[in-house]
């Protein structure tokens, strides 16, 4: 894995973030009003569940 990689994945985030804020700003409202009512163990279990996936893809399609 190269930093060019690394900066594409990046980018790939932002832009999807992007666009997520672009056409459905009031979409993210609720999602952040429904983290904000979810137990903060409950979010912590959501970020490991959500590392471990992205782990997992890295290690299936990068080998």
């Amino acid at each position: 894995m190269t930093a060019g990689d690394i900066a594409t994945g990046i980018a790939m985030v932002l832009i999807i973030e992007g666009l997520v804020y672009a056409l459905a700003p009031s979409l993210v409202e609720r999602l952040l009003e429904a983290l904000r009512l979810m137990p903060l163990e409950t979010r912590r279990r959501l970020g490991l569940v959500t590392v471990a996936t992205g782990v997992l893809m890295l290690w299936i399609f990068r080998g």
